[in-house]
């Protein structure tokens, strides 16, 4: 019996740190990602329609020097997306369309993703580890009651306390970790919708310089 109980505790001190490991490795990768998002959005359609007004209208004349000295200055991703357009202008349209969508796709939604993955398994693993620590407290409990020694009531509590705490731990990681990975991934899709109406907007024009463009005579 002293044998079984110190492994139920050895095995409950195991999911109180595996537990521990979970909300911390799931906060790191929310706070990860929130702050690559106010590094790299603009916080509203407005913000960035100002930045792209005088940038679309140098784009149109043809003042891409320009259009790079105002990306240059800005760590966001739309103007980092622009500057990668405008430094690969040679490729022509289409190949710097699929270019800039590449980069956007393995550089800032790929790494997002990585990290919300993560987040998404913490989420699920923390209620799991509650309900294996529940499943061991109430083993060792029943096993006690079924003996035919006097049971100590301590012993017994323990073992409850072992049962309901862990899945309280549990409940305690999930719930925060889901609403505030509720929050970044709408902020996610804002930035996915602003991102596409920016470089929308820019290629449109960036498209309109290359078919103005006379083309280069035909060589005999």
């Amino acid at each position: 019996m002293g044998d079984m109980s110190g492994l139920v505790e050895f095995a409950g001190n195991s999911i109180y740190g595996l537990q521990a490991f979970d909300a911390l490795w799931g906060a790191f990768c929310i706070i990860v990602v929130w702050r690559r998002l106010a590094q790299i959005r603009f916080k509203s359609e407005d913000q960035q329609n100002e930045f792209l007004e005088p940038l679309l209208d140098a784009a149109s004349a043809g003042d891409f020097e320009g259009v790079t000295e105002m990306c240059e200055e800005s760590p966001r991703i739309v103007p980092q997306l622009i500057l990668l357009a405008v430094n690969n202008r040679d490729l022509g349209y289409n190949k710097v369309k699929q270019l800039v969508a590449d980069r956007f796709q393995r550089d800032v939604l790929a790494e997002m993703e990585y990290r919300i993955t993560w987040v998404v398994t913490m989420i699920k693993s923390a209620p799991m580890l509650g309900l294996l620590g529940t499943v061991l407290g109430m083993m060792a409990a029943f096993g006690k009651l079924a003996g035919s020694q006097k049971v100590d009531a301590t012993h017994l509590a323990g073992d409850i306390s072992l049962a309901l705490i862990t899945t309280f731990v549990g409940l305690t990681i999930a719930i925060p970790l889901s609403l505030v990975l509720a929050s970044v991934q709408i902020r996610t899709r804002k930035m996915e919708d602003l991102v596409g109406d920016g470089l929308g907007r820019f290629m449109e024009v960036f498209k309109a310089t290359f078919e103005q463009q006379p083309a280069e005579p035909v060589r005999s």
